[in-house]
């Protein structure tokens, strides 16, 4: 079991986080103001977790706060906040004025002797992908620092895959899942192209 930590501050949010992800937040609200606030005085971390249509989710992701981007004369604030750690929430905290729990750092499974393999395959489709939107292929050395996190934290990753992501202890897992999704996107986005590149050439797009 991962360390546990009492009276955690936490931020249900429409959208998920995961570690290495960077994420700009607008605070307005007088309990988040309050929370963001404290977590800037004491340079403490918060939690982020999704709060879906059926409700919130229990395993979320430690934020810290990279940089206060902009503040206002009413206490608003912009902040660039990065993913850290995931978390599971054991139970909610109700005598703080903003929302709070205590929570369990989850630990990850020790593949990563297994996952070689699997890391290969999902760098190299990531590769394949952000060549084929971007027209430039990441370096090698850059590419072999990125694990499963780090790849999804630069893409648009829709929030069931990202909260699945978040949600496995094993590394291998994450990889496997992601060199699924990179394949179906790249397949897509070749679709698409060539349904263009046919309505160029003639008007039609047969299926």
């Amino acid at each position: 079991m991962g360390d546990t930590l009492e009276r955690f501050p936490l931020f249900p949010l429409g959208l998920v986080l995961i570690p290495h992800e960077l994420v700009p937040l607008h605070i307005f609200e007088e309990r988040y103001k309050v929370m963001i606030g404290e977590c800037i005085e004491e340079e403490r971390e918060f939690g982020i977790v999704w709060l879906a249509d059926d409700g919130l989710k229990e395993i979320g992701c430690s934020a810290r706060i990279s940089r206060v981007l902009e503040r206002f004369e009413d206490g608003r604030m912009n902040v660039l906040v990065e993913g850290s750690s995931p978390f599971r929430l054991l139970r909610r905290i109700e005598d703080l004025p903003y929302p709070a729990g205590d929570v369990e750092l989850l630990e990850d499974a020790d593949d990563s002797a297994v996952a070689t393999d699997a890391a290969e395959t999902a760098r190299r489709r990531y590769a394949d992908l952000v060549a084929e939107v971007t027209d430039k292929r990441p370096e090698p050395g850059d590419l072999a620092k990125l694990d499963a996190y780090g790849m999804a934290a630069t893409l648009d990753v829709a929030l069931e895959a990202k909260q699945m992501l978040l949600e496995l202890r094993s590394e291998r897992g994450r990889l496997e899942q992601l060199e699924g999704l990179f394949a179906e996107a790249l397949a897509r986005i070749r679709h698409a192209e060539r349904a263009a590149e046919r309505a160029r050439g003639n008007g039609n797009v047969r299926g």
